[in-house]
């Protein structure tokens, strides 16, 4: 991607596990819709499905559980004024400078060892007053924060870390202590009106109205039924998306830091919140995939289309395509293997065992 355009630079906000290409996402878009038509994602992530389409004049609705993910979504759709993102981090900047001495004493060790003092104070002081949930200027700047929250040390807020995946705090530590690696010394104010200026330097991408919501897409997607239950108009054109894959990521576990920085708890432990943590067994996993395929088939054009990625494990698969073919009965159905080329992310983390790749299960709707 050359980031020569608006598009290219908002697309890649911001680092998660497992996402979408965006130039993929770009392709289905475009090959199974027409302009005007809607597209909806109720696994979300960072939208990658959710941007394109609104990028492509097509309005779109995605549902993400994870707040990290939504706050990404949410920003490239609607992004705010670059001087007021900037004059906001003076603020907070202001605000950490105001901070009691002792601030961040009560964290655990992982923090000192991962940000220099000056980083810590602002990310606290960030933490505590950014209302990303109900401001756009707030929501903006927390996601460009968490872009670099952790990753390369000579290009975050942290010492050396990955920068999709934050590993555990006693992990962590103990890796720099053995290599005597101390957290970066930058001006937090200075580090974020680069990275400001960057972003915002081809404009802001013209999309058509769209949006993401926060939540859980079994609970959710009734709101979208009750909105298109009389409106054949608003009813969706493409169904895209991929949902998680049994046993393979953790997403609260492994945004962990991130989290914290959203207000959550200072540690990596899993998350035992229904449909947030890692999915390990397959009677929930079926469960959760036939509540939300059942009521998008409510919400879906019968002249519309089906596109979900998902593992190509036997496990997942074929509770995937079980559950898609209850849901759409007498929708025809197209399989399309994308076997890995090249190593995955669990790669990263001591898993190089060969995978058997994704399958992207391709529905047309009866009057298609």
């Amino acid at each position: 991607m050359s980031y020569g355009t608006a598009y290219e630079r908002w697309a890649g906000v911001g680092p998660y596990y497992a996402m979408f290409p965006v130039s993929f996402a770009s392709k289905v878009v475009q090959a199974y819709t027409l302009p005007g038509q809607r597209v909806l994602d109720p696994f979300a992530g960072r939208a990658s499905s959710v941007f394109a389409g609104a990028a492509n004049r097509r309005p779109s609705v995605g549902i993400e559980i994870n707040p990290v993910g939504w706050i990404y979504g949410k920003t490239k759709l609607s992004p705010a004024p670059a001087k007021d993102v900037k004059a906001r981090v003076k603020e907070i900047a202001r605000l950490a400078y105001n901070l009691p001495t002792n601030v961040g004493e009560d964290l655990i060790e992982f923090f000192r060892y991962c940000f220099s003092e000056n980083s810590l104070r602002f990310l606290i002081a960030a933490r505590e007053n950014l209302d990303w949930r109900r401001t756009k200027v707030d929501r903006t700047l927390m996601a460009l924060i968490l872009i670099d929250l952790h990753g390369n040390r000579s290009r975050s807020f942290s010492n050396q870390m990955r920068q999709s995946k934050a590993m555990s705090p006693d992990y962590s530590v103990n890796w720099w202590q053995e290599r005597g690696m101390q957290p970066p010394e930058i001006d937090p104010q200075t580090f974020l009106e680069k990275k400001i200026q960057w972003r915002y330097a081809k404009g802001v991408p013209q999309i058509v109205d769209s949006t993401v919501l926060l939540g859980d897409s079994c609970y959710l997607m009734h709101r979208l039924g009750e909105q298109v239950a009389t409106e054949t108009q608003r009813r969706f054109s493409l169904l895209f998306t991929s949902p998680p894959y049994i046993g393979i990521s953790d997403y609260h576990k492994d945004q962990w830091l991130r989290l914290w920085m959203l207000g959550g708890e200072p540690n990596a432990l899993r998350v035992r919140e229904k449909h947030r943590g890692e999915f390990a067994s397959r009677d929930a996993y079926k469960e959760m995939l036939s509540n939300v395929f059942a009521q998008a088939a409510e919400v879906m054009s019968q002249s519309g289309y089906v596109y979900v990625r998902t593992d190509a494990r036997k496990l997942t698969f074929e509770i995937t395509r079980d559950v898609l073919r209850e849901a759409f009965p007498r929708w025809s159905e197209k399989i399309i293997r994308r076997p890995y080329l090249r190593q995955t992310q669990t790669a990263l983390y001591g898993d190089d065992s060969a995978k058997p790749g994704e399958k992207d299960i391709i529905l047309t709707g009866p009057r298609a």
